[in-house]
């Protein structure tokens, strides 16, 4: 987006919101979110061996893709709103399109939200699985169910975990529909359906259902979700929660998929999480986190390596391959204020058996550390 669309965005966001003041139901916010990691360093960055120092991995913040975008909503009576969202990711290392030539890459959708019947939002926007894992994927994440999107963390060897709650386009819906609701008894329901746009209706469709509690200090949530992509179903299942006590928040999950591949058979994957919060008064907190990822009969992609789950890239001339893949990760925030913080972060990854990733070019093990500041408007 060069500067004028961005100036003219801004325009019509600040318009919007004059208008909005005039008339109480109707607001429109801009906002958004830079993170900027340097240094970094990636051991085995390319096929001699060799590591790289530099801004991000391979220019990707560590925590979060930094976005802005537009959100409003319109109070049109009886209780209901009519809402939107439209989001976009830049890199701030050097200025570009997260993902050129999409500009709303994160989000844009509208939708209806009503106390009763909950949120039904239609367009591109989270798959309900990844907001319903959320809450245990990671400790950096919101600890309860919300009807709102969730992140996990953004480039590194730990976020891949988070393609078992993915749909056929991603970790996001297109041409999605879902619809969350947070009952008043702290009951959480979800339920989310994206068309293939296909002349086979249900070719590259995708059906999720989520449910979970919040409690009173423990949040907990499973999900479904059948995937078919280019005529294969891939199926998964996850289950998980957290637990506050004192200063300390515990997460733990499983998720367990099967993906079919023609011929071969079907992959079986099982994969667990780990990790902890540690937050003591001050402009501390510390995380510490642990996962495997276990794969069975998993077919190789044209690269030789694993493909993430869900996406139906696999080779089917590669042959069956068993392996894990662990991670051990780590950070420290100091928070500045409640919008700016500084931190240290790190991961250490291990390859066993069959599972190759094209990240460490063929090493067994990988180690990036990173610095960074992230701020928000």
């Amino acid at each position: 987006m060069t500067k004028k669309h961005f100036a003219m965005a801004a325009t019509v966001a600040a318009i919007a919101v004059a208008a909005g003041g005039a008339h109480a139901q109707s607001s429109v916010q801009l906002y958004g979110l830079m993170d900027l990691s340097v240094p970094t360093y990636q051991s085995h960055a390319d096929a001699n061996g060799n590591h790289v120092i530099g801004m991000g991995i391979g220019g990707e913040p560590w925590f979060s893709g930094s976005r802005f975008g537009m959100k409003g909503a319109e109070d049109i009576g009886g209780g209901t709103k009519v809402i939107f969202r439209l989001e976009a990711e830049y890199r701030v290392a050097d200025g570009q399109m997260e993902d050129p030539g999409q500009l709303f890459d994160r989000d844009a959708w509208v939708g209806i939200e009503n106390d009763s019947l909950g949120k039904l939002t239609a367009g591109f926007q989270n798959t309900i699985a990844r907001d319903a894992a959320a809450i245990y994927g990671d400790p950096y994440g919101n600890a309860k169910l919300t009807t709102e999107e969730g992140g996990w963390t953004n480039s590194n060897n730990f976020k891949q975990m988070i393609f078992y709650a993915a749909g056929s386009t991603g970790t996001r819906y297109s041409n999605g529909l879902a619809w969350k609701k947070l009952f008043n008894n702290g009951i959480f329901a979800a339920a989310g359906y994206a068309f293939g746009n296909q002349t086979s209706f249900g070719l590259n469709s995708v059906y999720q259902a989520a449910l979970g509690y919040n409690g009173n200090s423990f949040a907990a949530s499973t999900f479904y979700s059948h995937v078919n992509k280019n005529g294969f179903a891939n199926q998964s299942f996850s289950v998980g929660g957290n637990y506050t006590f004192g200063i300390v928040r515990a997460n733990a999950g499983y998720f367990r998929y099967w993906g079919d591949q023609g011929s071969l058979g079907q992959r079986q994957d099982n994969a667990w999480t780990v990790s902890l919060k540690l937050a003591p008064k001050g402009p501390l907190d510390y995380e510490l986190g642990y996962q495997q990822m276990r794969v069975h009969n998993a077919a190789y992609n044209a690269d030789g390596d694993i493909p993430n789950a869900n996406l139906g890239t696999f080779d089917p001339t590669s042959g069956l391959h068993n392996g894990f893949k662990e991670t051990l990760y780590g950070s420290v925030f100091y928070h500045l204020s409640k919008r700016t913080e500084v931190y240290l972060a790190g991961d250490y990854m291990r390859l066993h058996g069959g599972y190759t990733v094209g990240s460490t070019f063929g090493a067994t093990n990988q180690l990036e550390l990173t610095g960074g500041i992230r701020t928000r408007f």
